[in-house]
Order: C-alpha cells, then structure tokens, then sequence
C-alpha cells in the first residue's frame, strides 16, 4: 500500500473520485485531507441532527461528514482524530473506510473530558489518509456487505440508512 499525497488527492478529487461533493481546498493536508462536521446528534439525549452541539463531560456524540466520500475498488482509507481535540479530551475509535464506499460517514466520539464540548458544522475533525491498495479488491464494499453505502445523514444502525437510489 502506498499513501496519496496532497496532489495526489487534488488530482483524483477534479477528476469526480475520492471526495465528490463538499471538498474544501483549505481542508487538504500534506498527506490526507480534514473531514468537516456536517451534522451532530447526542444519540443519550434523544437529539435530532443539528448543525451545533453543546457536548456534556462524559457523554457521547456522532456526526456526519460534511464530505462524501468515494473510494474506487482499489483504494481504501484509515481515519485519525485530530490531535487538537484529543488534547481536549475527545477520544474516538474508527475502522478502516472499505474499497468501494460510497456516501458520507458517520463518525462516534467521546467527550472524556470535565468540561462541555462544542462542536459546530464545519468544524475540521477527522483526517482521512487514502491508500492505494497493492490489487482490486475482489468484492468491493458496495457488494461484500454495504449496509452504509450511499448513506446521507448520522447513521447510528445500518437498518436505518437512507440509501440513495
């Protein structure tokens, strides 16, 4: 596997690949690009989706990308909090974006911290780093499983994402 760089990443985004709508020049860095919040829910206090949150200590929260992604079949991509908020007291845990993904992404974190967290849309959270992989993969996500493919809002259970057509 090898890491795209920043251009790279610029190239595969004009041409219609990798990011497909909400890219930001500024959020490109030299070796990934910063996800932005699109939307936040306080899945234990029962929230809607919102644009801008008010986080209590100890409680978790979800947002989805402002982003959507789209990875070819021969590409994944791993995904790392940024260091700002973990010195904030924010921890999160993400997976590997499968080859083949589509849609935007729905990312859990945890307000460790004493202190209430605000998080707004916009706010640059995640970096994603994409990674060409050695072959294709064999069944793409859209086909090995896709129980979020085409996703559009915060998806906290696969049974209810709303799948684009």
């Amino acid at each position: 596997m090898c890491v795209l760089n920043d251009s790279q990443i610029s190239l595969l985004v004009r041409e219609g690949k990798l990011i497909v709508s909400g890219f930001s020049e500024p959020s490109l860095t030299p070796n990934g690009y910063d996800l932005r919040v699109g939307t936040v829910m306080l899945p234990d206090s029962g929230s809607e989706e919102m644009e801008r949150a008010s986080v209590p200590s100890l409680s978790r929260f979800a947002v989805s990308t402002l982003e959507t992604v789209s990875l070819p079949s021969d590409m994944t991509a791993q995904l790392w909090i940024r260091s700002s908020y973990a010195r904030k007291g924010i921890l999160a845990s993400f997976g590997k974006v499968d080859a083949g993904f589509k849609g935007t992404l729905t990312l859990a974190f945890f307000n460790s911290s004493s202190s209430e967290f605000i998080i707004s849309k916009g706010d640059r959270m995640v970096q994603i780093v994409f990674e060409r992989m050695c072959d294709r993969a064999e069944k793409a996500y859209d086909i090995r499983s896709g129980h979020y493919q085409g996703q559009k809002d915060i998806t906290l259970d696969y049974g209810s994402v709303g799948r684009s057509s």
